[in-house]
């Protein structure tokens, strides 16, 4: 980056806060939209054209002048012409008396409005069409962020296309470029920024995608295959234990479903190969994952092996140590694997040694500190990231275990197979028999009031507890936030007029991760009634008084994060309610409001919103895709089949570029080994 020209270090920085660091990063900050400002026409036609438009003129400046209003506004008016007048008004502005100066000349774009006057939007000096980069032509919008406009970032990837066309080469092989009737890649960058028509946008942003889509695949494709045949381990035997599994399993209070016996197979079978398993399994909250877990836990300890299950927390590796010893417990005792809760006040002479144990903690268990030679399994919990950093850490001491992650996030398939084509997937897409369903319902505000009465009475006769989630931690100065609720503020105000005589406490993602762990303990020990939250419970602990759930502003949500925040409720017997407190309601929110199934909603988000929106990418790091989306199927099966193509025909090391690109979408696995 710091080899644009004019580009300060302050500029710099904020390019660097939207992950952009080198020029091919800028270059990949594709617009989200455009503004088509191709119509030229003389000061005298705006007159007579049609309003709620869009134009370009051309003028020189006659006068600018500068006024003051009684409320401290500024106002800068400037005279245009070119031969006809117009003057245009800008505010609070004065940087633009350097700007508009007497008989200089300026192209100006802007909208027509209903009232026949002219809004400037955006300006340069006059200059050929082909070196105008902000008026007269199709022209990008891009994200932006405090300090750095969407203009400065336009400006900026002109001066790199103007000064780097040259050095843009292809990356994909030919035959792929032409089977798929791709657009050249240095074509595909100039017209997705500078299009000269709607149609060079569709075909650039075709090729993009396609690009983006075919680097995450193949990277999967290497990671794969690296997998089965440079890594090594021995295998477990499955069939000479095949009457021990199966008693862990008749010995519940529970069948499994048929989706968990399917998973449970699967992971059998894994188990039994000469190299490690890589597996995830995905399912509802409720659905009957940790069954499944304790199902591979208990073959890696009958073959000898210890076995990690890691959480993201230690209040949900404690929850996960009373899970299995639940189920372990049912096992006559001398067949009962010893299990071992290592938490940071674990002193290290209680710490477990090498040998048949099942150790439950946090990713903390694969640090420097810990090192266990014998380990045969890892199950990691809601690690969207498929623990990439945790199995380099393995690796780094030699071990090379079965890895199963866990997921309560609900991925589509297609996405799944798209963004984790290097992982077995394993689906649990029924509920076990007997759960309640959570009845969610949209709350119109002239009735919060009553819902706040309901939920009392609630607490005070069935001494259930509700959960109260906010989208904020505190309240926002921004425009569109100045109606959203903040967890902070809403505490006090539930706390002091609402809930006077009911105890209540506030969990938000600031607190240290000790004041975190001691609120929910309190709260799962029945210590208070009421939990004022901001969305840090999303992958929470099972508690099962728990029974309401209130979301503020639910549509600042994606659906697999309002789905996982209704999860909170209904983890016992105990009828359970979910409460959506909107500005206004939806379809979207309706359409919630009637479905329970986690995959059905995750396709809805992934149609309505895009990719991003439906994991919650912030959140999660889930999407890896600016440009691509999940539901062209017809690209996604093209680069699938580019994929196959590549690995019979072509080696990754005659496309250096391509094998760059590759490092960008996953860990350095090429050239590691």
């Amino acid at each position: 980056m710091e080899s644009l020209q004019r580009t300060s270090a302050r500029t710099i920085k904020l390019l660097k806060s939207l992950n952009i660091t080198t020029l091919l990063d800028l270059l990949d900050h594709v617009p989200l939209r455009y503004e088509d400002y191709r119509t030229h026409l003389f000061i005298k036609e705006l007159s007579s054209a049609p309003n709620e438009k869009k134009y370009t003129f051309s003028a020189k400046v006659k006068k600018f002048s500068m006024m003051t209003t009684m409320k401290r506004m500024t106002l800068q008016k400037v005279v245009f012409t070119d031969g006809d007048e117009i003057t245009l008004t800008w505010f609070n502005q004065p940087y633009l008396r350097q700007v508009f100066k007497p008989e200089v000349s300026f192209s100006l774009s802007g909208m027509l409005r209903s009232d026949g006057q002219f809004m400037p939007e955006e300006y340069e000096e006059s200059a050929p069409l082909n070196d105008l980069v902000h008026t007269g032509k199709i022209i990008p919008i891009y994200s932006q962020t405090r300090g750095l406009s969407s203009k400065t970032i336009r400006s900026k990837i002109f001066n790199v296309l103007r000064s780097y066309e040259d050095k843009i080469n292809e990356i994909l092989p030919e035959e792929i470029v032409q089977n798929n009737l791709l657009n050249d890649r240095k074509e595909a960058y100039l017209k997705i920024h500078f299009p000269h028509s709607h149609e060079d946008i569709t075909f650039a942003r075709r090729r993009l995608a396609f690009d983006e889509l075919f680097s995450v695949q193949l990277a999967s494709h290497f990671i794969r295959e690296q997998w089965h045949t440079k890594i090594v381990r021995t295998s477990f035997n499955i069939k000479g234990h095949v009457k021990d599994l199966d008693q862990l399993i008749a010995n519940q209070p529970f069948s499994l479903t048929k989706s968990q016996q399917r998973s449970l197979k699967e992971i059998y079978k894994d188990l039994e190969k000469p190299y490690p398993m890589n597996r995830i399994l995905q399912g509802d909250v409720g659905s009957g994952k940790t069954i499944i877990a304790a199902g591979a836990l208990y073959a890696s300890y009958l073959n000898g092996n210890t076995s990690l299950l890691m959480a993201p927390t230690e209040i949900l590796a404690k929850q996960h140590y009373k899970s299995l010893q639940n189920i372990f417990c049912k096992l006559d005792p001398k067949e009962q694997p010893k299990i071992i809760l290592i938490t940071s006040n674990t002193k290290s002479k209680e710490k477990a040694k090498n040998g048949q144990e099942i150790i439950v903690g946090t990713h903390a268990l694969i640090s420097k500190k810990n090192i266990y030679s014998n380990v045969g399994l890892v199950v990691i919990d809601e690690q969207h990231k498929f623990g990439v950093v945790q199995r380099a850490q393995l690796k780094e001491k030699g071990i090379n275990p079965h890895l199963l992650a866990m997921t309560a996030t609900p991925i589509p398939r297609t996405a799944a197979l798209t963004l984790y084509g290097e992982l077995d997937l394993s689906t649990l897409d029924e509920m076990p028999a007997g759960r309640i369903p959570i009845k969610t319902h949209v709350v119109p505000s002239q009735k919060r009031q009553d819902a706040y009465v309901w939920i009392g009475d609630k607490i005070k006769n069935e001494h259930i507890q509700a959960f109260i989630v906010c989208p904020l931690i505190e309240d926002s100065s921004a425009e569109s936030l100045k109606n959203v609720k903040a967890a902070s503020t809403e505490f006090e105000r539930l706390t002091k007029d609402v809930f006077p005589n009911i105890s209540l406490k506030l969990l938000h993602g600031r607190m240290k991760e000790k004041e975190k762990d001691e609120v929910m303990s309190g709260f799962a020990e029945g210590a208070f009634d009421i939990l004022v939250t901001t969305p840090v419970v999303e992958v929470g602990i099972d508690i099962p008084k728990a029974a309401v759930i209130i979301i503020e502003a639910p549509e600042r949500f994606g659906m697999a994060q309002l789905h996982q925040l209704r999860g909170r409720v209904g983890r016992s017997d105990i009828p359970s309610y979910c409460l959506l407190f909107p500005e206004k309601s939806s379809d979207r929110l309706n359409f919630f409001a009637q479905t329970q199934n986690g995959f059905k909603l995750a396709e809805f988000d992934l149609t309505h919103r895009g990719s991003g929106t439906v994991y919650g990418t912030a959140q999660h790091g889930y999407s890896e895709l600016k440009i691509a989306s999940l539901t062209d199927t017809e690209l996604i099966h093209a680069s699938q089949q580019a994929v196959k193509i590549f690995a019979e025909k072509f080696t990754i090391e005659k496309f250096p570029l391509l094998a760059k690109r590759l490092h960008r979408y996953k860990i350095d696995f090429i050239a590691r080994d």
